[in-house]
């Protein structure tokens, strides 16, 4: 270690022997490295030593300055040990201490006084030097309140990181090991980070009481905090960051959130847009827009930005006192590309309402390099639509929905309905044809159970049995003709949610892979359909009516071409 740093150990030293005076130790034996505690000074050794010191510097004084240390009149009325080393000079400024120990006046009070002894900085920011006669290593400085305790805090996390040593290489790797505060340190993100690595399992309400959380603390209750939130992420950071401040963590006000911590977040999002812009530079980005109508009634369109670094989120318009033709979106949307610079923005993506294909057009003539194509997720959706409501399809799904309406409006058939099958029919889906995929292939997986149930003696000695109901519901469940069109249905869909859930994901861009997934789903439709013609040929009119009206984009061919994956497949 070096010179320099062996002065500067020292002088930390001297520091935290001022603010922590050593405490009486208990005996212990020499353990082979430092020394024994017996050589330790204690508690009252200190004092004593205090005590002749100050003695000593009032000796030191000139004859003027002794009479005043000595007067009692000019020291306050209080038991804190800091007036052992200081005096009032001037009665009518009683803010006003002098030191014994180098002759400085200190101001503003006892407390500022004590940070002269301590070495601290005085009140105009310039480091307190003391006298070279006494040490400032010697003083005993009086602790009294939470100051001190955080005073003392500060300098041994100080102390604990200057005297971190790094591990030696190790010859294999050449790389550092870790240092104590690297452990020590770690920001909340990156203890999330690194327990979704370790694919922990998630604490059970048990283990959350023995820790003294109980789950009214951990979802609540009485604020309407929906569940789902506890599968979020900043969930999970939250929490990791109330932990490591321990115990005594004071909630922000509500004055705190809507003013600075709010003009933090507005910070914090501009550097995250910053990142985002460097991306949209190098690679581009497509400008995607959507309305929507919210519980209020008003019309709102949404705007965002997607590339490569990810999807951010513009903005947003109330559009709820305009008429939403083609111009006036037209002009909303290009007021966001002119924020995010036209020579960056590549693709144009809005839903498929016939105001933003004509808002489309409009853009791609004023910005001939832009490409618009509808949102393939809502054309896919439309396109099922479309095939659900196909007459043979759709009196299959109303029979399904008959027969769940049946079964989950009386509790004693609920009851024995997940009895014999030991789960739930109904499966909720993010849009109603996505509820009705889902419910109807749940029942045609579970087909044999509900049949036994509708021919079970639990049923036959219930009085819904009876009913004009019960026995529409158990005339379906019971028909094989019934079952034979939903596999018929499922069949035809399936491919195009397969599609649809490649479109919706994040894991992979799907525009190399949107037109290719969409041939397999065509040439699945033939071969399951091959014996339904008439069928088969109102699904392949709705899809050309659907998809290959809208979504044969030319930029979607070029991705196509340039992902030779699926491009040779499809030629082949």
């Amino acid at each position: 270690m070096s010179s320099s740093s062996e002065d500067s150990n020292q002088q930390r030293a001297a520091r935290v022997e001022v603010l922590m005076p050593t405490p009486p130790l208990i005996e212990a034996e020499t353990d082979g490295v430092g020394s024994s505690a017996a050589s330790a000074p204690t508690a009252s050794s200190v004092a004593a030593d205090g005590a002749f010191l100050a003695e000593k510097a009032i000796a030191a004084l000139p004859p003027n300055l002794q009479e005043m240390a000595k007067d009692p009149k000019r020291k306050a009325k209080s038991s804190d040990p800091g007036w052992k080393y200081g005096f009032i000079p001037d009665p009518q400024k009683k803010e006003t201490i002098q030191c014994i120990l180098c002759k400085k006046k200190v101001h503003s009070g006892i407390k500022r006084f004590k940070q002269h002894l301590a070495g601290c900085s005085d009140e105009d920011g310039d480091q307190v030097e003391a006298e070279p006669a006494p040490t400032p290593a010697a003083v005993k400085t009086p602790s009294s309140g939470t100051k001190v305790k955080q005073a003392k805090k500060k300098i041994a996390q100080s102390a604990i990181t200057s005297f971190v040593v790094p591990a030696p290489p190790n010859p294999q790797t050449q790389k550092y090991s870790k240092g104590v505060t690297s452990m020590l340190y770690k920001t909340p993100e990156e203890v999330v980070s690194d327990r979704d690595k370790s694919k922990t399992s998630q604490s059970t309400i048990e283990h959350c009481t023995k820790k003294g959380t109980e789950a009214k603390q951990i979802v609540d209750d009485h604020n309407g905090i929906p569940f789902n939130v506890i599968n979020s992420r900043s969930w999970e950071i939250l929490l990791e960051s109330i932990g490591q401040y321990g115990h005594g963590y004071r909630s922000p006000t509500y004055h705190e959130i809507r003013g600075p911590l709010l003009e933090m977040a507005e910070k914090r999002t501009m550097e995250l847009r910053k990142k985002h812009e460097e991306s949209w530079k190098e690679y581009g980005c497509t400008i995607m827009s959507n309305g929507w109508t919210d519980t209020s009634r008003r019309h709102l369109i949404n705007f965002l930005a997607n590339s490569p670094a990810g999807t951010f989120f513009l903005g947003s318009v109330d559009a709820s006192s305009e008429v939403a033709n083609a111009n006036m979106l037209a002009d909303l949307l290009e007021k966001q590309i002119d924020k995010v610079g036209k020579e960056y923005v590549v693709q144009l993506v809005t839903d498929n309402g016939s105001n933003f294909k004509a808002a489309g057009r409009i853009l791609m003539e004023r910005i001939p390099h832009l490409f618009w194509t509808p949102c393939a997720a809502h054309c896919l959706n439309l396109l099922l639509e479309d095939i659900g409501a196909i007459k043979e399809i759709n009196t299959c799904i109303n029979s399904a929905k008959k027969v769940s309406r049946f079964i989950y409006k009386h509790g004693r058939l609920l009851d024995l309905m997940r009895d014999k099958l030991g789960v739930d029919l109904v499966r909720p889906g993010v849009t109603l044809f996505a509820t009705s995929y889902l419910t109807l292939a749940s029942m045609y997986r579970h087909k044999n159970g509900l049949r036994n149930l509708f021919v079970s003696d639990e049923w036959h000695n219930n009085n819904l049995a009876k009913s004009p109901e019960g026995k529409q519901a158990e005339n379906i469940v019971l028909s094989m003709p019934f079952w034979n069109k939903v596999e018929m249905f499922l069949k035809a869909s399936q491919p195009l949610l397969v599609a649809l859930r490649l479109v919706d994901g994040d894991e992979t861009p799907a525009a190399p892979e949107i037109m290719a997934a969409m041939d397999v789903a065509k040439n699945s439709i033939k071969d399951a359909l091959k014996g339904k013609p008439s069928l088969l040929a109102d699904v392949l009119d709705l899809y050309e009516k659907r998809w290959d009206n809208q979504m044969e984009q030319k930029l979607y061919g070029a991705a196509l071409f340039l992902n030779p994956a699926k491009f040779f497949v499809i030629k082949v």
